[in-house]
């Protein structure tokens, strides 16, 4: 089954035979009525998804031929079930894959090739380096949704109890800073995550990451690797330094502690805009101070860069696939992109979508800033997975239930496994 998939997707037309779920039309493209697609959002229920569902209702009504059944599915859960249904020939029409996903996905022939479609029709308005994480050996496979990195957030009101003027450049400047905030407000000046995600900045301050994909070879433990985790580690030891929380709860724990004045400073995405003005600390959005991460030793600052693709299934028939173009164009256009950005508090992935209004929200504002600073991803499908194993470790690591060699050593071991043609 998969091996048909991936043949048939390796054609770039859309002339493809296999039936998705929702299909009612045969492969010559002619429907019998109205074209019903299925797109999996894996946004979150709460915040996010009403947007979306305004939108398809917008999208249908511009477009009465095409039917949209909308389904939210878990985030968590959306990977392994979509690699599940493609596997078998019931996948959705359309998928929001997070950027990780989408080479992965592309390999295995799950997705539509989409250069010279209409869904990219005006790709020169997407920033660069989102269109190149949508690549999978040269060719497109996703529309760039919504993008996001990490950044330095602080508040802005202790910081200057504190006689802080400025956010810190490095790592070391943040390890001085949390020592003053705690000793003139009394609160903990900064609270790190133990979850490999959020350590990755460390790795690209000193100019490395978990592998080098073009070289294919393991770097976790490279002597850079070990220098960014060292200064991660040492993050939860000291004055105004919040200990390690290794707790399944721990980013409710840090999230809720930072929004209600109780950390003056956190390392956090886009996501948590919306929660941020929630809080009691941000009740003036002014409050909400955002910087690029820290530099490393080097003098290298860096995050993830992270966001969402809507993709095709290659599965589609030539209709469905016709009718999901269509949407995709619509769901990533500069006035899509900006009502979401306005009602979510999500960063576009268009230039031309940072309007006037949207850039009043601070938020907005201040993480459009620290982008030109994001490391994109590179073109490895396994990528995303390779966090799996450090999120594993790293844990461990802070909360000194085993040291930093034999973690990493345990993570290398694993991720070995992983890209088994990769060498250490």
């Amino acid at each position: 089954m998969r091996r048909g998939i991936a043949a048939t997707a390796l054609v770039a037309s859309l002339a493809l035979t296999a039936t998705a779920c929702g299909s009612d039309s045969d492969d010559s493209g002619k429907a019998d009525g109205p074209v019903t697609l299925t797109w999996w959002d894996t946004s979150n229920a709460t915040n996010e998804a009403p947007t979306y569902k305004a939108l398809v209702k917008e999208f249908e009504k511009a477009n009465p031929d095409i039917k949209v059944k909308y389904v939210n599915v878990p985030f968590d859960q959306a990977q392994n079930k979509f690699d599940t249904a493609a596997g078998s020939k019931g996948a959705p029409d359309i998928l929001r894959s997070e950027v990780g996903w989408t080479p992965a996905f592309a390999k295995k022939g799950f997705f539509l090739p989409l250069d010279g479609t209409e869904a990219l029709a005006e790709q020169d308005k997407f920033q660069p380096s989102l269109i190149e994480q949508a690549k999978y050996e040269g060719k497109t496979y996703g529309v760039p949704l919504v993008t996001d990195t990490l950044a330095l957030v602080y508040n802005k009101e202790l910081f200057a109890k504190a006689g802080i003027d400025a956010a810190p450049t490095t790592w070391a400047d943040l390890k001085t800073d949390a020592g003053t905030v705690k000793k003139k407000t009394g609160v903990d000046g900064y609270w790190g995550s133990t979850q490999a995600y959020y350590a990755q900045s460390f790795l690209h301050g000193e100019g490395t990451d978990t592998v080098d994909a073009d070289a294919k070879k393991i770097t976790v433990k490279s002597p850079e690797a070990v220098k960014g985790y060292e200064t991660w580690l040492g993050l939860f030891d000291g004055k105004g330094l919040h200990k390690a929380d290794t707790t399944a709860d721990a980013y409710a724990h840090i999230q809720d502690a930072f929004v209600n004045g109780k950390v003056a400073s956190i390392i956090q995405g886009p996501w948590e805009i919306t929660n941020f003005y929630k809080g009691s600390a941000f009740k003036d959005k002014g409050n909400l101070g955002i910087a690029t991460v820290p530099a490393g030793s080097g003098g290298k600052a860096g995050a993830p860069t992270g966001g969402h693709n809507l993709s095709v299934y290659a599965g589609s028939d030539k209709a469905h696939q016709k009718a999901s173009l269509a949407f995709l164009k619509f769901m990533t256009s500069a006035k899509s992109q900006e009502t979401v950005a306005l009602k979510n508090s999500t960063l576009p992935t268009r230039e031309d979508a940072y309007t006037t209004e949207v850039k009043s929200d601070p938020g907005i504002a201040g993480y459009q800033g620290v982008l030109s600073a994001a490391q994109p991803r590179p073109a490895l499908p396994e990528y995303s997975s390779l966090w799996g194993p450090l999120d594993t470790e790293l844990p461990k690591i802070a909360g000194g239930k085993e040291s930093l060699d034999k973690g990493l050593g345990n993570a290398e071991t694993a991720i070995a496994k992983l890209v088994p043609d990769f060498s250490k």
